[in-house]
């Protein structure tokens, strides 16, 4: 039998301080002081991997000179040697290593990167015969310290590749030092993915049951069962929702984490100007709310042209900056405490729809009056390319940090609780994971939440694969605390990735989807404690119920605990 008024459980927790966790506060409109800056590089990462003399200890072999320019040989005070390219006339002119590229193996790329005067974008550049060339990522350099530039690519190919690094500005001298290409296996990555889950995701936790007198209960059975995940997995939702059984039975059954797709934007809540109409969102609000199901609000405001209500677009400045106060006030309003998160500007750094009509400070002016309207809620820039596309640069990391620093740099912006919205519409063909890691890795130095927010994969052979590489990249980052697929059933006219076909039969993408739920979650456990009372597991974080059968009385207790990223020892007191 069941005594849940007798139980305790006391849940010691060793805390958790770092960098890596919420301090949005503390982000300084000065970005560049989050990056990794250093007054000497450190040594190339496992030994330079593939890279001939990456810490140039032999001078300036296996190094040559690419395009115009010149190179030379430089030592710091302290006796490091790096190399310099000067004399630049092209962006590209640089120093270059050719390497060969194996088909289907990831490369993951690292360097410290110096300049010679104020600081500037600099970006290795994978240049491949026959082809375009492909960047692997970018760093802010700067005069006076290293920074670290990461990166990478996925060869599709087999061929040798010239390893280069680009300045537009050709008056840069490009200081480089600490070079590593490191190749991986589809195989190993995963294998690095699986570790890295392990580590992030769940905690070794030591249980010690006692009776009240602190008795151990000697070979207690002890039932445990994950109730809920601490990591939110979510799907998005459209209005086919409201009126289809199937597709609620469907989508309550797996997920507690949704967007809506199109409900909450503007143009479905005012198709006429001073017509509002929340009948729907309200509605699909109702439905996830009696289910369980948290939500994150998207959007406030699309900076795309093409996606305002078509009334807006032909208003006069004063007649739009009246239409947008009007439209935040009514939506963060209507739904303020109800949702997890708000998508303030849409897509903020591709387009300028509100800056180009209002001023420059547009998107940090309805920063400030989301948050006022609803400060407990986290408001995201939300914005595509960032993880999908290397050569995307209006997106990149530096971008989007610079972007966001305004916005929170504004007066009376520096307390917002804001969040990194990343959408993650990939296309074809086998996604950049190394580019995408050194993405989550440049932005978690911001210190804010990382959201994967809009994902889905193309139509192709291999959709379901690569959708399950990329929600497996996301899930292993440390800095990223949700991701919401854009995905749902065939006939809700989810195109692009369909995980149910008109009968609510899995697709191959479904198929993943349901495995990795199942995976990213503890089985439900029996075990017995020793002698003194002890048992360890190691669990994903999230709620549990644990059940402890008395093996004298043969009653038993059943509590609630939870696990997080702190949990070491669980003590039940049966």
């Amino acid at each position: 039998m069941k005594i849940l008024a007798e139980a305790l459980i006391l849940v010691f927790f060793s805390i958790f301080l770092g960098s890596e966790h919420r301090i949005c506060q503390a982000f300084s409109s000065n970005y560049n002081a989050r990056t990794k800056c250093l007054i000497e590089p450190k040594t190339a990462q496992d030994g330079g991997g593939i890279i001939a003399n990456p810490d140039f200890t032999h001078g300036m072999e296996g190094w040559a000179v690419y395009g115009q320019g010149a190179m030379k040989e430089q030592m710091s005070r302290n006796g490091n040697r790096f190399i310099v390219a000067y004399n630049r006339t092209q962006s590209l002119d640089s120093i270059s290593q050719k390497v060969q590229l194996g088909g289907g193996l990831i490369y993951s790329f690292s360097a410290w990167i110096q300049i010679n005067k104020g600081s500037e974008r600099v970006a290795v550049v994978f240049k491949i015969p026959h082809t375009e060339r492909v960047i692997g990522g970018r760093v802010l350099a700067r005069n006076g310290c290293w920074s670290l530039l990461k990166g990478g690519i996925f060869a599709n190919f087999t061929s040798h590749a010239d390893i280069l690094f680009e300045s537009n500005d050709t008056s840069t001298e490009i200081w480089v030092d600490s070079v590593s290409l490191q190749q991986f296996t589809l195989e190993q990555w995963r294998a690095q993915q699986d570790k890295k889950i392990d580590k992030e995701r769940k905690s070794k936790v030591r249980f010690k049951v006692t009776y009240g007198n602190g008795t151990a209960v000697d070979s207690a059975t002890v039932s445990i069962k994950q109730t809920r995940s601490e990591f939110p997995f979510g799907c998005g939702m459209n209005f086919h929702i409201i009126d289809s059984t199937d597709y609620q039975n469907w989508f309550a059954s797996r997920f507690k984490y949704t967007t809506f797709t199109n409900q909450m934007k503007w143009y479905s809540n005012e198709p006429k100007q001073g017509q509002e109409n929340y009948t729907v969102a309200d509605t699909m609000v109702k439905f996830a709310q009696q289910n369980g199901i948290s939500i994150r609000g998207h959007n406030i405001l699309w900076d795309d042209p093409k996606y305002q209500p078509e009334w807006v677009k032909n208003l006069t400045s004063d007649e739009l900056r009246k239409a947008a106060a009007k439209r935040v006030d009514s939506v963060v309003s209507r739904y303020a405490g109800q949702l997890i998160a708000w998508d303030v500007m849409n897509e903020n750094l591709h387009f300028s729809f509100f800056e180009d009509k209002l001023g420059k400070n547009a998107s940090s002016r309805y920063f400030k009056r989301a948050y006022e309207l609803d400060p407990k809620t986290t408001m995201f820039l939300n914005e595509f390319n960032t993880i999908e596309y290397s050569n995307d640069e209006d997106v990149d990391p530096i971008s989007y940090m610079k972007k966001l620093s305004v916005i929170l740099s504004n007066p009376g912006n520096q307390g917002i609780l804001a969040g990194i919205g990343l959408e993650g519409h990939f296309g074809v063909g086998q996604p950049n994971l190394a580019y995408m890691r050194s993405v989550l890795d440049i932005l978690s130095s911001t210190g804010l939440p990382i959201w994967l927010t809009e994902v889905d994969v193309v139509k192709e052979p291999n959709q379901a694969e690569y959708l399950e590489q990329i929600l497996r990249e996301g899930y292993c980052h440390h800095a990223v605390e949700g991701i919401i697929m854009f995905a749902g059933p065939a006939t809700a006219g989810f195109n692009a990735t369909t995980l149910v076909d008109k009968d609510f039969k899995n697709t191959p993408s479904g198929d993943v989807v349901d495995k990795l739920i199942d995976e990213w979650r503890t089985k439900p456990t029996e075990t017995k404690a020793d002698g003194e009372g002890y048992f360890e597991m190691s669990l994903f974080h999230g709620d549990y119920n644990i059940t402890i059968k008395n093996p004298v009385t043969n009653c038993s207790t059943t509590l609630s605990s939870r696990v997080t990223k702190g949990t070491t020892c669980i003590h039940i007191i049966a």
